[in-house]
């Protein structure tokens, strides 16, 4: 089976608001009650590998270590508006199964999910 990565992707506001994004404390206990929901399901029906929330970007280091010394940089290397706010690592069988997943995913934590594949093993 592959393993994919779903990325939940967000503005930063999300960090810096109350309720993490959503329009109340409601809405927000809604959303992670789904998520926790479908987490059972990944893990009841042999999909989950890995999970995890990000905290807020400003959290980030850069590391370059290419040089003669490493360089430490404060905050994500990138400019974006938005910014991947949690993950799921999954195996499944194809990317049709991903790919409805993710849409049970997106629905669950009320946020767009991005699917991307690992890469496979070069020695195969």
């Amino acid at each position: 089976m592959t393993q994919y990565l779903m990325a939940v992707h967000g503005p930063e506001e999300i960090y810096t608001t109350g309720h993490g994004g959503y329009a109340d404390e409601a809405e927000m206990e809604r959303a992670f009650a789904q998520t926790g929901a479908f987490n059972k399901k990944l893990q009841d029906e042999g999909y989950w590998v890995f999970a995890g929330g990000l905290e807020a970007p400003s959290t980030a280091t850069v590391v370059d270590g290419q040089g003669d010394q490493p360089v430490y940089t404060d905050g994500p290397y990138l400019e974006t508006k938005e910014h991947i706010g949690g993950f799921w690592v999954i195996e499944a069988p194809d990317a049709d199964v991903a790919l409805a997943l993710a849409a049970e995913a997106s629905r669950a934590c009320m946020g767009t999910v991005e699917v991307r594949p690992f890469q496979g093993d070069p020695a195969e």
